[in-house]
């Protein structure tokens, strides 16, 4: 496998880690500079270049994409995806768990823990935002925030207030989120790697810090994850569209609660904590998967006029509900059902055997218009083009 590793930082530990791993493995591995690509779009097709020459062939690529150069850094990941070089890490999934609201609006959607959390912009609504997330103590997150930076504790209402005010009178974009007690100075990152947690430590704050980074200064130590809460960081990078993902998790009274999805995790602290070959791992992952590349199905799917990628919701008055997949007469509408969820559950490529249930959400492809048949309470004729006004904008008076 030919591998390239997009690092700015080629003598910090994970890039090395990963260098070496690879290495190991016998691949042809090389770190490249993100900065110094250019995306080529003025070909037939989508390419690179790299230094000011074209960019040679390569298998797979493994982002270590800084907070920094986020845009810049997605497309040239977005770039290598088009031009079918696999990537663990999607440029939608890095975009998706950098911004923390966007990470928070799409795991709050599968029945993900978290804690309770608010984001608003007029200063009138800051204090009903910090009763709907518990009351005071709350955390204040900065959207951007790495390594605890942009994180503060506000033990008063008071407090919270003038601090979100000054934040954002810099133009500053932040969270107020529910203090977790329980778990206070303390939290677990599960490292994930494809379908599994690979290594997880838990980290605990210094003195009276109640940040548990390590940049912070915590101390970590090896943990093994019961079921719950390796299955909720496996689900939470799967849902973000990582493969590759540390994610950051705090012990709450009823469960995991997901504080962060990390798409470009550190191996230092987690390696030194389990004396495991995370970056092992990865590689192993990464080359496993390249003869198989994920794709981006929307993209594919969405280029045939009139066909499309919907999801269809099973009411409970409907008359699919009680009928198995085969007897829905989906597939005689040239709908095709790629998967089914079903509460926390996806059952991927169900079989025509398949009995549907009210509540049941079905991924699928197929006609656009007939799919859209199907949503009753949003059916609609199509609206007739009119002609142009005899006077398309009107005189104001």
């Amino acid at each position: 496998m030919k591998l390239a590793i997009l690092s700015r930082a080629p003598r910090a530990y994970s890039t090395q880690r990963l260098k070496a791993a690879a290495l190991q493995r016998g691949h042809d591995v090389k770190v490249l500079n993100t900065l110094r690509f250019a995306i080529d779009l003025s070909g037939d097709e989508p390419d690179l270049q790299y230094r000011g020459r074209p960019l040679s062939d390569y298998d797979a690529i493994l982002p270590r994409i800084g907070a920094s150069i986020t845009y810049f850094g997605t497309a040239v990941v977005r770039q290598f995806e088009q031009m079918d070089v696999y990537t663990p890490n999607t440029a939608n999934g890095i975009s998706n768990a950098r911004d923390k609201l966007r990470a928070n609006q799409i795991l709050s959607r599968h029945n993900i823990g978290m804690p309770a959390t608010a984001f608003v912009r007029n200063r009138a609504d800051v204090r009903p935002a910090i009763e709907q997330v518990g009351g005071a103590p709350v955390v204040i997150k900065l959207l951007e925030g790495t390594q605890g930076i942009g994180v503060i504790l506000a033990p008063e209402v008071k407090t919270a207030e003038a601090i979100i005010e000054t934040l954002q009178s810099t133009n500053q974009n932040v969270l107020i989120q529910h203090f977790v007690s329980e778990s206070r100075g303390r939290d677990i990152r599960a490292l994930v790697v494809g379908d599994r947690v690979v290594a997880a430590m838990r980290r605990t704050a210094k003195g009276d810090e109640f940040r548990s980074n390590v940049h912070r200064g915590g101390s970590v130590e090896r943990v093994d994850l019961s079921p719950e809460y390796a299955q909720a960081a496996v689900r939470s990078a799967q849902i973000m569209g990582l493969r590759v993902a540390g994610v950051d998790m705090l012990e709450g009274a009823d469960g995991p609660l997901v504080m962060e999805v990390n798409s470009s995790p550190g191996l230092q602290g987690i390696e030194a904590a389990t004396q495991l070959d995370v970056a092992g791992a990865i590689i192993d992952y990464v080359a496993q998967q390249v003869a198989f590349p994920e794709i981006d199905v929307r993209q594919r799917l969405s280029v045939s006029t009139g066909y499309g990628v919907a999801e269809l919701l099973v009411h409970g008055n409907a008359e699919l509900v009680g009928k198995t997949l085969g007897e829905s007469g989906l597939w005689e509408r040239d709908i095709t059902v790629l998967t089914l969820h079903r509460g926390a559950s996806v059952i991927p490529n169900p079989r025509k055997g398949q009995l549907l249930e009210a509540g049941d959400r079905l991924l699928c492809f197929g006609k656009l218009e007939e799919m859209r048949s199907m949503i009753p309470e949003r059916r609609r004729r199509r609206a007739r083009v009119r002609k142009l006004p005899a006077e398309p904008i009107p005189t104001e008076e």
